[in-house]
């Protein structure tokens, strides 16, 4: 009897647990979904850019090194670790941006840049675009 209340009192701590663990599960994605705003023109551009990729997009290039979600049936958290880097007038390369952004807050820490700013919109498996070569 005792071996009984045992097993039970023990599924009933250990259930709880084990739902958490699943609903914090995270999906990690190769490639990374950004919009990004030309200031001069006033156009906006939805771009893909897979993990470890450097993008050109204006001024800036864009390298995504994680890009995170959470399944279907969780509460929507999408997070890229990524590095920005200003290619200034003379060519020089100047990092301006090493961090993390949230496709569900796009002002808190987007990269707000005097001609062009970019933010997070999603992370996804597949993409349209091939990916880069492997080297």
């Amino acid at each position: 009897m005792h071996r009984i209340i045992a097993t039970l009192f023990t599924a009933v701590l250990i259930t709880p647990l084990l739902f958490t663990a699943a609903q914090a599960a995270r999906i990690e994605n190769r490639v990374a979904v950004f919009s990004g705003i030309d200031k001069i023109t006033g156009i906006t551009h939805t771009f893909d850019v897979y993990i470890d990729e450097t993008v050109k997009f204006g001024q800036l290039e864009i390298t995504p090194k994680i890009c995170y979600s959470r399944p279907v049936t969780e509460e929507p958290k999408t997070t890229t670790f990524v590095i920005v880097d200003e290619i200034t007038l003379d060519r020089r390369i100047r990092r301006i941006f090493t961090g993390w952004m949230f496709a569900e807050s796009p002002g808190l820490n987007a990269i707000e840049h005097p001609v062009n700013d970019i933010w997070l919109v999603a992370c996804k498996q597949t993409s349209d675009v091939p990916p880069p070569p492997s080297n």
